[in-house]
C-alpha cells in the first residue's frame, strides 16, 4: 500500500482544517495549566501556511517544509521550534520519495520524534506531547513489524495517540512552565499533547483515505 507524494498535499490541508477548527479548544485546555494562548498560536503559524501555500498545487513533502518553516518563524513560545522542527523532519524524510510506504513514513516518524526529543528533553511521564508522540510512534513501529499493512499501522498509531493523549490528565507535569503548578497539574490534560493528538489523528486519516484512493 502506497500514496503518491507529488498528490498528498492534502493531508497538509486537512491538518490545517484541524488546528483551525480546534484553536478555541487547545487554548481552553492550555488556560488550565498554561498562558491559554496554544491555541491561538498554533491557529495563526497553521493559517499563515494556508495563505503562504495559496491555490498552487504542492507535494506532501513540500507542504511540510512550508509548514515547519512557518512555525520556527512565526510562533511563539516553545511549541514553535517543537512543531517546526517536527514538520521539518517530515519533509526532509519524504522529500525524495515519488510513493510513500509503510517505511518511508516510518523513518519520517522516527526522525521528527528524535528532533523533537533532542529539542524538549522530555520523556514520557514528563506530561508533554512526547506523552502522545511516542506511544504513536512505539505503536506504529510495533504494527509495521508484525506485518500489519501500511494502512493498519496508521490506524494502530491513531489508537495510540489517543491513548497517551488521555493519559497526560493523570500526570504531573515535570517539565516546562507547568511543573511549577506540581500536584495541581494533576486533573488537567496537557495541551501540547492534545495539539500532538490531533496532528496525528488527522494526519493518519488523511494519509488512509490516500491509500483508498490509490
Amino acid at each position: 500500500m502506497t500514496f503518491r507524494n507529488e498528490t498528498a498535499g492534502t493531508v497538509i490541508l486537512d491538518l490545517i482544517r484541524t488546528i483551525q477548527s480546534n484553536k478555541d479548544y487547545l487554548s481552553e485546555v492550555d488556560g488550565k495549566m498554561g498562558d491559554g494562548d496554544h491555541g491561538i498560536n498554533m491557529n495563526k503559524g497553521f493559517t499563515i501556511t494556508e495563505e503562504k501555500l495559496g491555490n498552487r498545487a504542492f507535494s506532501m513533502s513540500d507542504g511540510f517544509r512550508v509548514l515547519g518553516e512557518t512555525l520556527m518563524e512565526d510562533i511563539g513560545g516553545s511549541m514553535g521550534p517543537l512543531y517546526g522542527v517536527f514538520f521539518e523532519e517530515l519533509s526532509l524524510a519524504s522529500g525524495k520519495k515519488v510513493r510513500i510506504d509503510e517505511k518511508v513514513f516510518g523513518n519520517m516518524l522516527q526522525n521528527a520524534a528524535d528532533a523533537v526529543q533532542e529539542i524538549g528533553d522530555a520523556q514520557v511521564g514528563d506530561k508533554t506531547l512526547m506523552d502522545t508522540l511516542l506511544p504513536a510512534l512505539d505503536a506504529y513501529n510495533a504494527a509495521c513489524a508484525e506485518g500489519k499493512s501500511f494502512a493498519e499501522a496508521l490506524e494502530d498509531m491513531r489508537q495510540a495517540a489517543k491513548d497517551g493523549w488521555r493519559s497526560t490528565e493523570d500526570m504531573v507535569a515535570r517539565i516546562g512552565r507547568a511543573s511549577r503548578l506540581g500536584e495541581r497539574s494533576r486533573g488537567v490534560l496537557d495541551a501540547g499533547a492534545t495539539s500532538c493528538y490531533l496532528i496525528l489523528d488527522t494526519m493518519a486519516r488523511s494519509m488512509i483515505k490516500m491509500l483508498k484512493q490509490e
